[in-house]
């Protein structure tokens, strides 16, 4: 697991809403769980988090075994912070983004918690199987390093500084 914090003082107008996104009006940074077993589309969704105007820290695995034992904080990840939002990749190996969408979704304790679904998938059964699985958001990486990075960060922008959540 790598955790990146993005420790900026720069910060999108003032947040007034009660959900977990209030972490970053607290002056705490974001908890984001990055799912994603390709290191360059890692490296890429950090970089570009980290020069976001939101204050961030991202835990980062590489599967979804790593990732429903990070959300249940199992084993290694015992201390693991409860995340404010899930980046997570569809195709990975040991268990997909599907099932870890599914177990997401089904679980009373995690299901609140914003899933959006970041993969080069733009088959239809894809998207239709992860709405089906009540995903959030789902979003297709450009392959250009711009515009990856431009989706990105309109990502940081509504699920920080537009969406109002509940409370975890």
């Amino acid at each position: 697991m790598t955790i990146y914090e993005n420790t900026s003082t720069r910060t999108a107008r003032p947040q007034t809403r009660t959900s977990p996104m209030t972490n970053s009006t607290r002056g705490e940074p974001i908890e984001i769980l990055l799912v994603e077993d390709d290191e360059n589309d890692a490296n890429m969704t950090m970089d570009a988090l980290r020069d976001g105007r939101v204050r961030n820290r991202i835990s980062h695995v590489e599967d979804g075994i790593e990732a429903m034992a990070f959300l249940r904080r199992e084993g290694k990840y015992a201390n693991a912070p409860r995340p404010d939002l899930i980046l997570l990749d569809l195709n990975m190996p040991r268990k997909n983004g599907r099932e870890v969408l599914e177990d997401v979704k089904s679980d009373p304790d995690l299901r609140c918690i914003p899933v959006v679904v970041m993969t080069s998938s733009d088959d239809e059964k894809d998207v239709l199987g992860a709405y089906q699985r009540h995903v959030n958001c789902y979003v297709i990486k450009p392959l250009d390093l711009d515009q990856f990075v431009a989706v990105v960060k309109s990502i940081e922008s509504f699920w920080f500084t537009i969406v109002k959540l509940p409370a975890a």
